[in-house]
């Protein structure tokens, strides 16, 4: 199985604690991934915020009419520096993502470290050559994006 890495750092001029009270809401989730993606958190365990231990069902649009669940279980927690999410259930063969949050000078430095892996072995790997891996990125710079007009063009600071 290849296993495929994405690594972003972006800096938020946000509290730690503000970035941690955005980024541990998982129903944030839907307000910084493409549209398209018709992306809806649809169950969240144990209440709205991040804890180790916590499942999260979503429902997205791979294509146009074909829908997608998703599950999710936040793995480790250590507020508010860091949280894992891990696939259980989903289209990945291994969904593993860090999230990673520390004070710097203006702010926060916003880390998210994703491993992946699709199945399907070498129809997998042709799957994330012309389509996966584009998308995957897409959605990452899509998020980037969208914090920025958030926390930094909006100062919309929940």
């Amino acid at each position: 199985m290849k296993i495929y890495h994405l690594k972003q750092t972006q800096v938020l001029p946000i509290t730690l604690q503000q970035a941690w009270d955005f980024f541990s809401t998982p129903k944030n989730l839907e307000r910084i991934t493409p549209d398209n993606m018709k992306f809806k958190v649809i169950y969240i365990s144990g209440g709205e915020k991040t804890y180790a231990g916590q499942i999260i069902r979503y429902k997205l649009t791979l294509f146009p009419g074909v829908i997608l669940n998703w599950m999710t279980e936040i793995t480790h927690v250590n507020e508010p520096t860091m949280f894992v999410d891990e696939q259980r259930f989903g289209p990945y063969a291994l969904w593993h993502h860090q999230h990673h949050f520390r004070e710097v000078a203006g702010g926060v430095e916003m880390t998210d470290e994703l491993n992946y892996a699709i199945p399907f072995g070498f129809l997998g790997r042709f799957a994330n050559w012309i389509f996966v891996g584009r998308e995957v990125n897409a959605i990452f710079e899509h998020r980037y994006k969208a914090l920025e007009r958030f926390f930094i063009n909006d100062k919309n600071i929940k």
